[in-house]
């Protein structure tokens, strides 16, 4: 099934239902069906053929979603790239994708340009706005309005992964594996009211994207901001009657923070998911407490290469209530990421690459009919990653007796101290279990003696004052000696990128220095 019948069906049969808005305007099925038709027609007389990659540098803009649905009916590939990224970083991915034509935003379109002047064959640069700027292109076909049925296996994404770890690497998503995820999780659209899905995560982030796709399935009104600010995201719930919303544990923070949050009617919000990066226990608690208690929470774990999510941490997993030790249970399984989806195989892998039991440390490894096809230009990397029909996914974790998953960090992120293999987020759990504690992260730093010393970063909760040495006892009664934290610093905030996943390698840069000269752990504030 091609991916722009996700939209294309609806369109046919619901055609006056409003499906999009975007600053206060609504868009209808039909409208942004025919909208999608002249963009694919616009690129199609510009020379666009089947497996042309199509890239897009704009925020969350109708557009984009325009684009998205045109390029797929074209049987071209949709290449969203971060508007956020650094100029090299924009180099990098445009060099891998190898795009015939950059759509670009009104704010993007100068720096487009320069990029693609710098490389050799770089390609031809568009205003999004504007599809009618496309050159015509002598030998192009006539336009047929409709989505061809993709072959097998055909790609209609490349997304790239976040990089905060190496260079980013282009994800290669069929249109089978997108259209998989969005009927295992939805329901078509019947005319009912579905209520509205609030799109803050960009749409070069599988996140965004999906949650694009499953809404025009469903029949979701889906609301785009062009980017995430705390106060635009509380007025956008109030003012649309937002039912569905996903934000990453950064975005959930400055939500809680903003001074207009205890002003704001929520009461529209049914199901608020978060992800993307690991969600401090205080922080969801605080969340629990401060949503309206209809709020069903849930947290969606998943990674590109798994066209999104693969574990959930459900509603009733939020609700703390029952008998003392089941609440014990839920706090404990609060900082895990859930148990996997009916239509995923998730097992933890030792190196060897067999099983391991119960509370056992080793590699997550997944299998589903949705993995992606690879990784685009980069066969070794494939390679890697796909191993006997299960993708390796390079996060470390561990599975308890009821089935939930914990993550342990990413396997290049392991310390080994004398060694013994430890993981960071095991020692970061138990630091963010501290009531001071607000958020903390574990880096390794090289050490004659050791190897690695285990030092930890702190940021605390307002109002509250805590030692770095009393961290480490706390850890200490809690964790096997050697995991405990040598050092504790602490900080206002921990360094993330703009979709709150931990940068760790600057995070560990910046220790480096002050380990230099000698690991002390200090007072906060």
């Amino acid at each position: 099934m091609n991916l722009a019948e996700l939209l294309e069906i609806p369109a046919e049969i619901f055609p006056d239902q409003e499906i999009l808005r975007f600053e206060g305007a609504g868009m209808t099925y039909g409208e942004l069906q025919a909208r999608a038709g002249q963009r694919a027609d616009a690129l199609r007389a510009a020379g666009v053929q089947p497996g042309d990659r199509v890239a897009v540098l704009q925020t969350n803009t109708p557009a984009v979603v325009e684009t998205l649905f045109a390029a797929a009916t074209l049987g071209a590939v949709f290449v969203p790239l971060n508007f956020r990224a650094r100029a090299d970083e924009l180099v990098h991915m445009i060099q891998v994708a190898e795009p015939s034509i950059l759509l670009a935003g009104d704010r993007y379109l100068e720096a487009a340009e320069r990029l693609s002047r710098a490389e050799p064959h770089g390609p031809q640069v568009i205003w999004l706005d504007n599809p009618s700027t496309l050159k015509p292109h002598s030998g192009a076909p006539a336009a047929t309005g409709q989505a061809v049925p993709p072959p097998d296996g055909q790609i209609a994404v490349l997304m790239f992964t976040s990089g905060t770890s190496a260079a980013a690497k282009a994800v290669m998503l069929a249109h089978a594996d997108l259209t998989a995820f969005v009927f295992n999780t939805t329901e078509p659209t019947d005319g009912t009211d579905r209520g509205s899905v609030l799109v803050t995560a960009p749409l070069y982030h599988i996140a965004g994207l999906t949650a694009v796709l499953t809404g025009v399935f469903a029949g979701r009104r889906v609301v785009l901001l062009r980017q995430f600010d705390a106060e635009d995201w509380l007025q956008t719930v109030e003012r649309e009657r937002v039912t569905h919303a996903f934000l990453v544990p950064t975005m959930m923070r400055r939500v809680l923070d903003c001074p207009r949050f205890g002003d704001t009617n929520l009461s529209s919000l049914q199901v608020l998911s978060y992800g993307a990066a690991p969600m401090p226990v205080p922080l969801i608690r605080r969340a629990i407490d401060a949503f309206p208690r209809a709020v069903q929470f849930l947290n969606a774990f998943g990674q590109t290469e798994t066209t999104s999510t693969v574990t959930v941490l459900g509603p009733a997993d939020h609700r703390l209530d029952g008998t003392p030790e089941e609440i014990e249970a839920k706090l404990r399984r609060l900082a895990s990421i859930g148990r996997p989806l009916p239509d995923v195989e998730l097992s933890v892998l030792d190196e060897s690459g067999q099983p391991l039991g119960p509370d056992q440390v080793g590699e997550i490894a997944i299998r589903s009919q949705r993995v992606m096809r690879g990784y685009y230009g980069a066969a070794e990397a494939t390679e890697s990653a796909l191993q006997d029909g299960w993708l390796r996914t390079r996060d470390l974790g561990w599975i308890d007796e009821g089935g939930y998953v914990f993550l342990a960090g990413r396997q290049s992120d392991m310390i080994i101290r004398g060694g013994e293999n430890i993981a960071p987020e095991e020692v970061e759990v138990v630091l963010e279990s501290h009531p001071a504690v607000e958020e903390a992260a574990v880096v390794g730093i090289a050490d004659e003696e050791w190897g690695e010393r285990v030092v930890a970063v702190v940021a605390t909760r307002a109002g509250t004052e805590v030692l770095a040495d009393e961290l480490v006892e706390y850890c200490r009664e809690r964790l096997a000696s050697y995991k405990k934290p040598e050092a504790v610093f602490f900080t206002e905030a921990l360094p993330r990128n703009a979709l709150g996943k931990l940068l760790r390698k600057e995070l560990r840069a910046q220790l480096a220095g002050q380990a230099a000269g000698g690991l002390d752990g200090k007072r906060n504030g």
